[in-house]
């Protein structure tokens, strides 16, 4: 048997396998998006249960097997249980989730899309930042790490719009939630964000239409 390996990462997605067991997709550091099984964890009472839901973020120690890992242990760090709770928050935050596991790889340097995701995670939890904030500036970090985005916005803005922007594209991911727009910037800066991703992020997801309907006036 291969050694075991431990990785910092959040779970994308779990869906049941097979009568007790769970496989996951964990979005990871060292080695990008990998299938992980969890044997056993939705038996009662079994150890793995609390750390193999989605949002789980934390350390995950495998064994590597010949076409995906099997889940032994995890420290978790934090399990997101508010967004849990919060239709509109999870709602948002499966949308984050479901847009990482498509751009995602296996064997690729995850590190910043993993920071964005922890972040973006964080930042739904403040009241004091608008969701609809933390999407726009989620889709645009993300847009940046995938190396697909315009350095400015692809039409006319106001100085205020520009200048969030530019902050986004080139902040570090831990200093993204640090600034609050007026309404009226907002709504600029959603407009311009979204046609970057209808140009640059061209992955529908099914999270978003949810989302999409349940924030609609």
């Amino acid at each position: 048997m291969r050694e075991a390996v431990t990785l910092n990462g959040m779970v994308l997605l779990s869906a049941p396998s097979g009568e007790f067991d769970r496989r996951l997709v964990l979005l990871t550091t060292g080695r990008g998006k990998i299938t992980a099984f969890a044997h056993g964890a939705r038996r009662p009472g079994n150890p793995l249960m609390a750390c193999t839901r989605t949002f789980v973020f934390g350390k995950f120690t495998l064994y590597e097997g010949r076409t995906a890992y099997n889940l032994q242990s995890a420290q978790v760090a934090n399990y997101f249980d508010e967004l849990s709770s919060d239709m509109e928050g999870a709602c948002y935050g499966s949308y984050f989730l479901e847009l990482a596991d498509f751009y995602s790889q296996e064997n690729m340097d995850a590190t910043e899309q993993l920071k964005l995701l922890y972040q973006s995670l964080r930042a739904l939890l403040k009241p004091a930042i608008p969701n609809r904030l933390v999407r726009r500036i989620f889709e645009l970090k993300m847009m940046v790490i995938n190396g697909e985005y315009t350095e400015q916005p692809l039409s006319p803005v106001s100085d205020s719009c520009a200048y969030a922007w530019e902050y986004v594209v080139l902040s570090p991911v831990e200093g993204l939630y640090r600034f609050a727009l007026t309404d009226e910037v907002l709504r600029e800066f959603e407009r311009v964000v979204e046609s970057g991703r209808r140009r640059f992020l061209r992955h529908e997801c099914r999270s978003l239409e949810i989302l999409e309907v349940l924030t609609s006036d």
